[in-house]
């Protein structure tokens, strides 16, 4: 008995656990890492932009009668190395290209730490396979410049033609990347260890989420130490010390939240057909038609000839022979029922074989009948 009594307790134990187990999971599985959810405002790139001179091309560079701007740069940058062009000279180029170069400047970079750049051709030149940048300065939106780019492109499409014209090209080769192309020369300033406060704004805006992620900084770091402030920004309070508040800053990104559920919405892209229902999307009750009327238009010419006694004086025409003929295909009729679900919607449609564009012809009509409770958005 005492042994029945030992086994029931046991098995009482491993339930409870595998409970525990089960719902814990269930709900990591569920929340998303702070570092996936949002942002801390002030802490993002910046973007750079920049005017460059590729050379040493294989003859593929910009044609200068047409790309005058490409001699010209070629022009001021030998008088800075002391070369003087004769005034009403020539030149023409074919190694060389007029290129602009951009990149993303990350946040805290510091002078000295290098970053990609991408090079793209604003002439007319046929491929920057093989090319190689000259220092070019990257300035950001106010003018000053951070970053300086140099280096040999890498380019991954490629192009050949023949003295036929023919001509055969793979992807883009007017545009190559240089990784570690540029050094940071000069640091943005931000506010991020200045600010009294440091706010974490969500990617997606939502109050749930907002709600929810506030509540678990104050469970986590203290009553009192998150506020939300709308569906976008969660107001944190962080300590003053740099040290402290980066360790900070570190603890909240490893944090987990569940985030609210999203709204209900259905995307349609006009342009390629794609349909994206959501999850939460249902459909009142409602019964749906689906069919289609082809015509068909055939034209099947043929030849008169005349015939005797008329055939001296007549002549052969041609007279068209138009053949117009209907066709109506057998219409399938559903039916959703109430509170229909994404997984029902999918399947009803596959069983009546609409094309994408008759799903979004039916979408649209539930839309206008009040049936579909969801957004419908057209991109």
């Amino acid at each position: 008995m005492a042994m029945t009594a030992k086994v029931r307790d046991t098995l009482k134990h491993i339930l409870l656990v595998t409970m525990f187990c089960v719902a814990f999971f269930t709900e990591q599985a569920m929340a998303e890492r702070v570092k996936d959810l949002a942002s801390v405002a002030g802490v993002r790139d910046n973007q750079l932009a920049g005017y460059g001179i590729v050379v040493g091309l294989n003859g593929t560079g910009d044609q200068t009668t047409q790309t005058p701007f490409t001699v010209q740069s070629i022009v001021n940058m030998l008088v800075q190395f002391g070369v003087t062009i004769p005034p009403g000279t020539s030149m023409q180029l074919k190694n060389v290209a007029a290129v602009t170069v951009h990149a993303e400047l990350p946040p805290f970079a510091k002078p000295g730490q290098n970053i990609d750049v991408t090079v793209s051709s604003i002439g007319n030149a046929k491929s920057l396979r093989g090319g190689s940048l000259l220092m070019a300065p990257l300035r950001g939106a106010d003018g000053n410049v951070y970053a300086i780019a140099q280096g040999n492109l890498v380019v991954g499409g490629f192009g050949a033609s023949g003295n036929d014209g023919s001509s055969v090209t793979v992807n883009i080769p007017s545009a190559g990347r240089i990784p570690n192309g540029a050094t940071v020369e000069r640091a943005v300033a931000n506010d991020f260890l200045t600010r009294e406060n440091i706010v974490l704004n969500l990617h997606a805006p939502d109050f749930t989420t907002s709600k929810r992620l506030a509540e678990q900084i104050n469970v986590t770091m203290g009553p009192g130490t998150a506020a939300s402030v709308d569906a976008v920004s969660v107001a944190v309070r962080a300590p003053q010390d740099p040290g402290m508040r980066t360790a900070f800053v570190a603890a909240l990104e490893e944090l987990e939240v569940e985030p609210g559920e999203v709204q209900a919405r259905v995307i349609v892209n006009s342009r390629t057909g794609t349909v994206v229902i959501g999850s939460n999307v249902r459909v009142s009750p409602a019964a749906v038609s689906h069919g289609s009327l082809v015509v068909t238009i055939s034209e099947r010419p043929f030849a008169s000839q005349p015939v005797a006694p008329f055939s001296d004086a007549g002549e052969t025409v041609v007279l068209p022979d138009s053949n117009v003929t209907i066709e109506q295909e057998e219409g399938s009729m559903f039916l959703f029922e109430p509170g229909t679900s994404l997984n029902e919607i999918v399947q009803a449609v596959n069983q009546v074989g609409a094309a994408p564009g008759d799903l979004v012809a039916i979408l649209e009509a539930l839309k206008q009948a009040g049936a579909l409770r969801a957004e419908l958005v057209v991109i």
